[in-house]
């Protein structure tokens, strides 16, 4: 058999395997993302199936989204999510009814909590990156182990180590991660994050050079963000953008002035709004920036520390279902950011990394 018929055939078994050891469905982990890639590519089926924009574009990570929305290659995953809910981090948010009662104050006050976010944001020191390195980050994160077809069921919450190449030439390999703790997937193994075609530095591969470039006015950087996004089926474009900044704002490095225009451009989008407290998968309490999609049910939430107006995470929430009887939010997922850093090669941690 050859080399190709082998990786098919493990990512077969992975798929298949039992509940325990099932890939969790959220988007921060690229890992099913990449085995059906593989699939797609040795049936020779991708275009088919997983048409892209351009050729060399590759999925993009979105690391709070419930699975149900997750561009993947394959009717093999898709499934319904169930109501129950267990394992840390559980509870609900708002309900609609709570949320339409105070939604204009609370948009208000996102646009200028967002602003002020801005303001500490271009005054931080810049942290430069050069091609030939790699963005570290680390994080703790919680994330669904049911199985597709049955409830949503928390995990315990686990390490989650980044390695995102600055190399700006299309790259199949723009990655690395690695997972350790307890529900980890495949724990203490660095796994290559892969596209099946070179993915140049874009919106899909975002370098440090690359995100300098980006529109500091934030009129113009919606633009480019509404432009070059990917749309999930059933999701707005406002809420793929919302979604496409929080990406950026947790697994990147970049210079102050584009971090400020992404607060300042995520101020301008429809629907944004603030809830007073919110917390993350590390129990961190903070401000929170949300925004809820009437056409995919879902939520996206980003956690700010309250005095430092720094970003501490993300959670995301289905918020509702009728089929499956959700009529509250339903956490799916969170992550908390505890370490960002540049290195020289990756699987190298940065200084204070647990080891």
């Amino acid at each position: 058999m050859n080399a190709d018929g082998r990786r098919t055939e493990d990512a077969l078994e992975l798929l298949s395997a039992p509940a325990e050891w099932d890939l969790p469905p959220e988007r921060h982990l690229h890992h099913k993302d990449v085995l059906m890639q593989q699939i797609d590519q040795d049936l020779g089926n991708a275009a088919a199936e997983a048409p892209a924009p351009t050729p060399a574009r590759a999925p993009r990570r979105r690391l709070t989204r419930p699975a149900l929305l997750v561009p993947l290659a394959s009717t093999v995953l898709a499934g319904a999510l169930a109501l129950t809910l267990t394992g840390p981090g559980a509870g609900s948010g708002p309900t609609p009814a709570d949320r339409a009662a105070t939604g204009g104050a609370h948009a208000r006050n996102a646009a200028v909590t967002l602003h002020r976010i801005a303001v500490v944001a271009m005054a931080a020191d810049a942290t430069p990156v050069r091609d030939d390195q790699f963005v570290y980050v680390r994080s703790l994160t919680v994330s669904n182990k049911g199985t597709f077809e049955g409830p949503i069921r928390l995990g315990a919450p686990h390490t989650l180590e980044t390695w995102t190449s600055q190399d700006p030439r299309p790259l199949t390999t723009t990655g690395w991660m690695r997972e350790s703790g307890k529900d980890a997937v495949m724990p203490d193994e660095t796994i290559p994050i892969e596209s099946t075609a070179a993915v140049p530095a874009g919106i899909d591969h975002p370098t440090y050079t690359w995100l300098s470039s980006l529109p500091t006015d934030p009129d113009a950087l919606l633009t480019v963000l509404r432009r070059e996004v990917r749309v999930s089926d059933g999701e707005s474009r406002e809420q793929a953008v919302f979604s496409l900044i929080g990406d950026l704002l947790s697994q990147t490095l970049m210079p102050p002035r584009n971090t400020a225009a992404l607060y300042k451009a995520a101020a301008r989008i429809p629907g944004v709004k603030e809830i007073p407290d919110a917390v993350d998968v590390a129990g961190r309490h903070g401000i929170g920036i949300t925004r809820e999609d009437a056409s995919s049910a879902t939520r996206d939430e980003w956690i700010f520390d309250k005095h430092s107006l720094a970003f501490l995470g993300a959670r995301g929430f289905i918020t509702h279902d009728k089929q499956k009887g959700i009529t509250s939010d339903t956490l799916t997922g969170s992550i908390a950011v505890l370490q960002r850093a540049v290195v020289d090669r990756h699987g190298e941690r940065a200084a204070g990394a647990d080891s």
